[in-house]
């Protein structure tokens, strides 16, 4: 599994309630994505960036669903280019489930 960071800055004046609404309409359609395992939405409102912590099934997944198409509507949306860091990651506890995953 592969963890991914992204992370832009929004535009200039938005607030936390415009931030939101945007992430609420992009969650079905990551919801719906065969290749997503899960993701957090991020928002730091004293930096004014904002972004996402993914976790994919291999690298080549989050390279292909961030791609052009993605940098221009995060372009499009928010009015920034958006950064990605990648992470190896070997093992997951998630205490919701009570389960610790293994790659």
């Amino acid at each position: 599994m592969v963890t991914e960071i992204v992370t832009f800055k929004v535009r200039a004046g938005m607030i936390q309630e415009q931030v939101f609404a945007q992430y609420e309409k992009t969650a079905p359609k990551w919801r719906a994505n065969p290749d997503l395992i899960r993701k957090n939405y991020l928002f730091d409102p004293s930096r004014g960036i904002a972004g996402g912590v993914y976790l994919w099934k291999n690298r080549a997944d989050a390279e292909k669903w961030h791609g052009a198409e993605f940098q221009k509507m995060i372009y499009e949306m928010w009015g920034s280019t958006p950064q990605s860091e990648f992470f190896e990651t070997p093992i997951i506890v998630d205490n919701l489930s009570g389960e610790v995953r293994r790659n």
